[in-house]
C-alpha cells in the first residue's frame, strides 16, 4: 500500500501539460480555447532547471512570447544543442511535426498561441494565395509587435469573461497574420489593389455586428454572409470604415450609451447591459478610454 501511494505521488509530481511543462512547477497555468487556436499563459517563478519534451504530432504550430527577461533555454536537435537567451518580447516558434526537447533554465513568463495546420494554411491562402511549410524565426528573437500583442493576450487570459468572442477571434487572427507575414517561408504577397466593401456588404456586416448582443458573432459568420474569406473581409472592412470590426462595434456601443446617459434615468449597470457590455466595469473602462472621462462624470456634465 505504501509503495503504491509513493508511486502515485511521484507520478502526479511529474505530470506534464499538453506543451510538455511540469504542471506542478507552474505559478500560472492559463488556457483559453478559441476554436481554431488556443491561447496559453505559462509562468514559473523559481530558478530550477527542467526539461520540456513533446513527441512529433499533427497539432500544427506554436508561438511563444516572453513577457519578462532572464530566461534561458537549451534546445536539442539530434546530437546538437544550442543555448538561447530570452529577453522581454523575445519569441520562439515550434512546429509540432518535429520532436521537441529543451532544458528550461530559471524563471519564465510566456504567453503562447497554438494554431492548427489547417488554420495556417487557410490564412496563408487568404493572404497571398500560397502555402508555407514552416516559419523562420530563431528562438530568442526580439519582436516588439508580438510583445505588445502578448501583453493584450495576457490581460485577456486573466479576465476571459470580459473579452467578447469577436475580440478573441480577431486577436488570434492578428497574431497569425503577423507570424505569417514576418516569419513564414513563403514568397512575399503580391501588391494588390485597394479593396473596399460595397455599400450593400458594408450595411450587411454592420447590421450583423449590431444584431448580436455581447459581441457574440464570429468574423467567419459575417464574412460568409458577405461571401468573402475572413481575412479579406477584415481588410476590406478596415479600409471601408477606418476601423476593425471590434473597434467599430465598441464605438457604436459607446454612442448608444451616450444617448441613454443623456436622455434616460437608467443606472450605469443597466446602460452597460443594454449597450452590450459584459458589465459596468467593462462599460466604464471602454467609455473612459474613448472619451477621456468616466460615464458618470460625462452624464453630470451633460446636464442629467
Amino acid at each position: 500500500m505504501s509503495n503504491h501511494t509513493n508511486t502515485f505521488i511521484a507520478t502526479a509530481a511529474l505530470q506534464k501539460d499538453s506543451l510538455g511543462c511540469l504542471s506542478n512547477q507552474l505559478h500560472k497555468d492559463l488556457e483559453l480555447e478559441a476554436g481554431e487556436f488556443t491561447f496559453y499563459r505559462k509562468c514559473r517563478r523559481h530558478e530550477k532547471t527542467s526539461e520540456v519534451a513533446t513527441p512529433a504530432s499533427d497539432r500544427g504550430f506554436l508561438i511563444g512570447v516572453s513577457l519578462t527577461a532572464g530566461h534561458r533555454r537549451r534546445i536539442m536537435s539530434g546530437n546538437l544543442s544550442t543555448l538561447y537567451d530570452f529577453e522581454k518580447d523575445s519569441v520562439y516558434v515550434r512546429n509540432f511535426e518535429e520532436d521537441y526537447r529543451a532544458d528550461l533554465h530559471g524563471a519564465f513568463d510566456f504567453v503562447l498561441v497554438e494554431f492548427s495546420h489547417a488554420f495556417i494554411t487557410n490564412t496563408c491562402y487568404e493572404r497571398n494565395g500560397s502555402a508555407i511549410t514552416g516559419f523562420l524565426a530563431p528562438p530568442g528573437r526580439n519582436d516588439a509587435v508580438f510583445g505588445h500583442l502578448a501583453r493584450v493576450l495576457a490581460l485577456t487570459l486573466e479576465r476571459p469573461g470580459e473579452a467578447s468572442p469577436l475580440f478573441v477571434e480577431q486577436l488570434g487572427i492578428t497574431i497569425a497574420t503577423h507570424l505569417i507575414d514576418q516569419y513564414g517561408n513563403a514568397p512575399p504577397p503580391s501588391v494588390k489593389k485597394s479593396q473596399r466593401l460595397s455599400r450593400l456588404l458594408e450595411t450587411r456586416a454592420k447590421d450583423m455586428l449590431l444584431a448580436k448582443t455581447q459581441g457574440n458573432v464570429s468574423l467567419e459568420e459575417i464574412a460568409s454572409a458577405c461571401n468573402l474569406s475572413r481575412s479579406y473581409f477584415i481588410r476590406a472592412f478596415r479600409e471601408t470604415t477606418g476601423r476593425t470590426p471590434h473597434q467599430w462595434l465598441l464605438e457604436r456601443r459607446v454612442e448608444r450609451a451616450r444617448e441613454l446617459l443623456r436622455h434616460s434615468d437608467s443606472s450605469l449597470s443597466e446602460i452597460a447591459i443594454a449597450c452590450g457590455f459584459s458589465d459596468q466595469s467593462h462599460f466604464t473602462r471602454t467609455f473612459s478610454q474613448m472619451l477621456g472621462t468616466p460615464p458618470g462624470s460625462w452624464r453630470r456634465r451633460a446636464g442629467n
